[in-house]
């Protein structure tokens, strides 16, 4: 049985908002995007829909704060990397906390990487264009330390971690939509192999050497 009709009745108009978003996440986390709407919300809440438009203009303003809470979620997760001592550290620790939220949270995953037009926005708002400005920084930064450290080919920062972006999220998609008939334990494995064979491509020779054994230890792993 739900709390949240009791809170919302006693609440400040902010408190309210908070509250809101609490059973909204729940709501989303439960059901994604088809079984969201503000009608369920306010049964959730035990409130009629209109009510929740004092709060919010509509459901993409709703899923807008999700969206928020994803954002906030995954940064705090990557950014534990900068906690790391050396380049290579820090990459793949950040490569991990990537990894552990997109198969952790697979539905804060989709809301964060789908487009404007997905939530029924035309723009997203600025201060979410930032966070995913941000985030993309943070990886760029990383790549590029690892070419000053010597690790990754010299090139376009920009592009390389693009293209490494590009391949990780090809693979969570992939297993996500149930095209990896595999258990989460073979997948992590399977994400190193393909991760370091993709990774030589753009390594200096001979950090290519250590991924060379790097991969033989992961697909050793996904076959076993």
């Amino acid at each position: 049985m739900t709390i949240f009709p009791a809170l919302f009745t006693v609440f400040t108009m902010s408190d309210q908002r908070e509250t809101i978003l609490a059973a909204a996440i729940e709501l989303y986390l439960r059901e994604g995007f088809e079984g969201f709407s503000m009608r369920k919300l306010g049964r959730e809440l035990g409130v009629t829909a209109p009510a929740l438009y004092r709060h919010y203009e509509g459901k993409e303003h709703v899923l807008a704060e999700i969206m928020r809470e994803a954002h906030r979620t995954f940064m705090s997760t990557i950014y534990r990397a900068l906690e790391a001592p050396t380049a290579l550290d820090r990459f793949f620790r950040a490569g991990e906390g990537y990894l552990d939220f997109s198969l952790g949270h697979p539905r804060w995953y989709a809301l964060m990487f789908s487009g404007p037009a997905q939530i029924g926005m035309e723009k997203f708002p600025e201060d979410i264009e930032a966070m995913g400005a941000a985030i993309h920084q943070f990886w760029i930064d990383r790549v590029r330390e690892c070419m000053d450290a010597g690790i990754l080919k010299e090139g376009d920062p920009v592009q390389t971690s693009l293209t490494l972006w590009a391949h990780a999220h090809g693979l969570v998609e992939l297993y996500h939509r149930g095209h990896f008939q595999i258990d989460v334990t073979q997948f992590r494995a399977l994400f190193e192999a393909s991760g370091a064979r993709l990774m030589s491509g753009v390594a200096t020779e001979a950090f290519a050497e250590e991924l060379a054994q790097k991969y033989l230890n992961a697909e050793a792993a996904l076959n076993a």
